[in-house]
């Protein structure tokens, strides 16, 4: 290959490799006269240098039901809905009250749809149609006194990911870290996986994981469970390993040239991405490859390698975790279930209850489960009101689990109304979740903020805020 084709090879690459770099010159980029030092790039540990308060996690996964699970399906048993089933929604409960597509119209109450059953030592009540979940209900703490202030789906998502509707504000793993830095220099510290199944797929947009106006290197990098784990990450023809990092030192040579005479972090954070695709050129396909896994532990998640799967992606938490990335998120797009709720629901159940079993045994059996903060739950919950044989959105009550990471297990926390409608006792907003997060990660959300554009934005917002320490060990 004559020098021409290299460099034709190099800037096609470059071109193609999805790393966000921005918009310095290729060929400028390529011109050998700029070849720099190979210097390591600086870690980013967190602008957090000592703890506010005791540390008990190091690492968060959160199992996002994408859609709304329906609470009344899954974690919080209405036995007096079921004797109200096929009658009158009383209108005490509803009126006035925001309700997504049954605004106006009759309203009619529909009992729960599947069993529940008592779980573990512990005795938690959890439906039938997660038995697996049921089989570690001793190491979980449910929470079934959430609210949310979005009755729609990409505002209720972005509402849990960030603490506001408004977007272009930085993700709850994003403000991780930026706190705290990663514990890995060869993987994202903040990386997303999906699956769908069961339901209708609810999209999910990339500004879930998105930074926001926090420097672009703390936003979630979404892996691909099939085909190539990352956008180009496989070698491109006829251009070595030695070819790459002679590539990355030219770039970084120019932006450091040009961070020199701007100071822009944004040109520090794209000097990092450059390095980070590099060295993930190196990690990413071994970490991927779930195929060198005992059939034991395979079996146990219900994991085939290269499937796609929520099961295989749990797995591929266990790993990532393993390998000190910081947050892990594995989103589930199968929980929007308006119709058909009955076999709905418990189609998609079947599809995340072993993984998410599977999981916190996996961890706990590897001592993890003790610093890894497990999150489990949707964006809202669903009506208690039939909506044909399915149910609307709701915002008022809906349930979620939190296993690890210093969270009590075997404990429920809150409760909704006889109905399922209103959360009555302990309510619990998701700033309070977020307030939480932070607190285990020996966070005060109080004294985490960043500055932009004159204000000091917090995760948490400025409204009220409360760490829900009855379920803290």
């Amino acid at each position: 290959m004559n020098n021409i084709d290299f460099q034709i090879n190099r800037r096609s690459f470059l071109n193609r490799s999805g790393v966000g770099i921005g918009s310095v010159a290729l060929a400028s980029m390529l011109n050998d006269e700029l070849k720099a030092e190979n210097k390591p790039t600086e870690k980013w540990t967190g602008v957090i240098e000592k703890p506010h308060l005791p540390v008990k996690a190091k690492r968060v996964i959160h199992l996002c039901m994408a859609g709304g699970p329906s609470h009344l399906e899954t974690l919080d048993y209405k036995p007096e809905l079921a004797k109200m089933n096929g009658k009158p929604m009383p209108e005490s409960f509803t009126k006035g009250q925001p309700i997504a597509q049954l605004q106006g119209r009759k309203l009619t109450c529909l009992g729960p749809q599947h069993e529940f059953r008592n779980y573990g030592k512990s005795g938690q009540y959890l439906s039938s149609i997660l038995p697996e979940i049921g089989s570690v209900a001793d190491d979980i703490a449910v929470v079934r006194s959430m609210v949310t202030e979005q009755i729609n789906h990409d505002p209720a998502h972005t509402f849990m990911n960030t603490g506001t509707q408004i977007s272009g504000r930085p993700s709850m793993g994003s403000w991780l870290l930026y706190g705290l830095g990663a514990e890995t220099d060869n993987l994202p510290g903040y990386v997303v996986l999906t699956s769908v199944g069961g339901g209708q797929n609810q999209p999910i947009a990339a500004r879930q994981w998105h930074s926001g106006f926090l420097p672009s290197r703390f936003q979630g990098v979404p892996f691909h469970s099939k085909g190539d784990p990352v956008l180009y990450v496989s070698n491109p023809n006829g251009v070595t390993r030695k070819d790459q990092r002679a590539v990355v030192d030219s770039v970084n040579a120019l932006n450091g040239i040009h961070n020199d005479q701007v100071k822009d972090p944004e040109i520090s954070a794209r000097i990092s991405q450059y390095e980070l695709a590099f060295k993930m050129q190196a990690s990413v396909p071994g970490l991927m490859d779930v195929s060198n896994e005992p059939q034991h532990v395979l079996d146990m998640y219900g994991a085939k390698p290269g499937d796609g799967s929520f099961a295989s992606n749990c797995l591929l938490a266990r790993r990532l975790a393993e390998r000190g990335v910081r947050f892990i998120q594995l989103y589930h797009r199968g929980w929007d279930h308006h119709g058909g709720i009955k076999n709905a629901s418990k189609n998609t159940a079947g599809l995340v209850d072993k993984g998410s079993a599977a999981l916190i045994k996996d961890l706990k059996e590897r001592g993890m489960l003790d610093d890894t903060l497990v999150i489990w739950g949707g964006e809202f919950g669903r009506t208690p009101m039939a909506q044909g044989n399915g149910r609307d959105h709701h915002i008022k009550g809906f349930s979620l689990w939190m296993a690890g990471g210093g969270i009590k297990g075997g404990v429920s926390h809150g409760a909704t109304d006889e109905l399922g409608y209103n959360s009555v006792k302990d309510v619990v907003n998701v700033r309070d979740l977020h307030a939480t997060l932070l607190h285990q990660f020996g966070i005060d959300y109080r004294k985490f903020s960043y500055k932009f554009q004159g204000l000091d934005f917090r995760l948490t917002g400025v409204e009220p805020a409360n760490v829900i320490h009855q379920i803290i060990a």
